[in-house]
């Protein structure tokens, strides 16, 4: 299926998990695709090398991948990222602001440098990015497409990662605002909310059996996800086939948003 054929995309930390997944997804579409990558070039050969595999195996579609450098917290940093994006290609057609840390501790113990950077990597760079895209879409006068990769903690409270809540909430209302703003620019801004996936970034709990059956005891469907799956939406929300969706966070969580805690009526029985 080539529903993304000839179009340019960028993944912001596009080295490994979610983020690589999506780049991995989007040349099996048919898409060109710049991954981002935050230190040095070798972070994101592994998905350079999946990327070059999949365009291989729709070698119809001539797709193509770059890598491009940029702390996307860092403004100057993403203004150039943007602009070796645009001159190798000439275009941009979509931003997916995939970038993310989190930091654990108890909020009456978080450092404002821990919470600070939190938000500068998750929000700051997210607006940063879709700042740059948004110029350019508008300059092209033709559309484009951002699609923010969010968490279910856009509205499920997550005690001791308060930066992380609090970036991914904001994510969620910068992806409204921006649909709303731009949206009779035939702009479409979403963004995606995964639940527990198997990524690099839980580590913590995926290599412990005890810790990931108490994760996957609060998921309806009895399972954490997979980057395969988050960036299946991706391909989808990024598509002609969503070209009426804007401005909305669609959740893949295996149900986790669906307050599991009632699966059993306890409060009025």
């Amino acid at each position: 299926m080539n529903r993304l054929a000839g179009r340019n995309v960028l993944v912001t930390g596009g080295s490994s998990g979610i983020g690589q997944a999506i780049a991995v997804r989007f040349a099996d579409e048919g898409a060109n695709i710049a991954i981002n990558y935050r230190k040095t070039p070798n972070e994101a050969e592994e998905t350079e090398a999946l990327v070059k595999r999949a365009c291989d195996a729709v070698k119809e579609s001539g797709c193509k991948n770059i890598i491009v450098g940029a702390d996307v917290s860092d403004e100057e940093q993403v203004k150039e990222m943007f602009s070796q994006v645009i001159n190798e290609w000439g275009r941009l057609d979509i931003l997916i602001n995939n970038a993310g840390i989190q930091k654990a501790a108890p909020s009456a113990q978080m450092t404002i440098e821990d919470f600070d950077q939190v938000l500068s990597v998750n929000l700051r760079g997210a607006f940063l990015c879709a700042r740059e895209a948004l110029d350019h879409f508008i300059k092209r006068r033709d559309g484009g497409v951002i699609i923010n990769n969010s968490s279910v903690h856009e509205m499920i409270p997550k005690p001791d990662f308060i930066g992380y809540s609090v970036s991914k909430g904001g994510m969620g209302n910068m992806t409204k605002t921006l649909a709303l703003e731009y949206a009779g620019d035939g702009i479409r801004v979403n963004a995606i909310g995964p639940g527990a996936i198997v990524t690099p970034i839980n580590k913590s709990w995926i290599d412990d059996p005890s810790k990931k059956e108490s994760v996957e005891s609060h998921i309806p469907m009895g399972r954490a996800g997979t980057s395969e799956e988050i960036a299946a939406v991706a391909a989808f929300l990024a598509s002609d086939d969503a070209s009426y969706i804007t401005g909305q966070t669609i959740y893949a969580c295996g149900g986790l948003t669906l307050y599991p805690d009632f699966r059993t009526a306890w409060s009025s029985e």
